[in-house]
């Protein structure tokens, strides 16, 4: 569909140009080296070039979402408190870095602990939610995890299999 003023020298934009594109990344293992449960800054390690990744997409109109799942917080090991002063700290890392993040989205649920839900990769809650919240064309859209859940989590929410991408760090 072609939408646009008519008549002058204006150049029509389709429905698709006018929705948003995203980049969705995973947090633990391609934002930072997986140690297993990270919840302070002092134990988070960048991967070096993901600040470089992402202004690379930002540039050619992407915007940042991170998905993560923090089983962590179902199990006790960190509160949501402490798992969000970590994000802030993050994303305060990426805006000294260039890039900005336009929203975390995370899952603090285990199955084994508080039972199943939609939104704990390979389901697709979480993308699903930004797809409403940023009017995402989920066809234009990138997913880049660490783990098959993470692509299979791309693939129920209709992001094209060419544009997820499994991600292996040198770390």
């Amino acid at each position: 569909m072609q939408i646009g003023a008519s008549g002058g020298n204006q150049i029509g934009a389709t429905i698709e140009e006018l929705m948003n594109k995203a980049i969705f990344i995973d947090r633990d293992g391609v934002i930072n080296t997986d140690k297993g449960h990270v919840y302070k800054s002092e134990d988070f390690e960048f991967i070096e070039e993901i600040f470089e990744i992402c202004r690379n997409y930002i540039n050619k109109g992407f915007i940042v979402l991170v998905i993560t799942n923090q089983a962590g917080i179902a199990k006790g090991i960190f509160t949501e408190s402490d798992f969000l002063k970590l994000t802030d700290w993050m994303v305060e890392q990426f805006r000294n870095n260039g890039v900005k993040i336009s929203k975390v989205y995370y899952c603090p649920h285990h199955p084994d602990i508080t039972g199943p839900c939609e939104c704990r990769k390979p389901n697709p809650g979480m993308i699903l939610q930004a797809i409403v919240e940023f009017d995402l064309d989920i066809s234009r859209s990138v997913l880049i995890g660490d783990k098959d859940t993470d692509l299979e989590a791309g693939r129920r929410a209709g992001i094209p299999e060419a544009n997820l991408h499994l991600y292996k760090s040198e770390n």
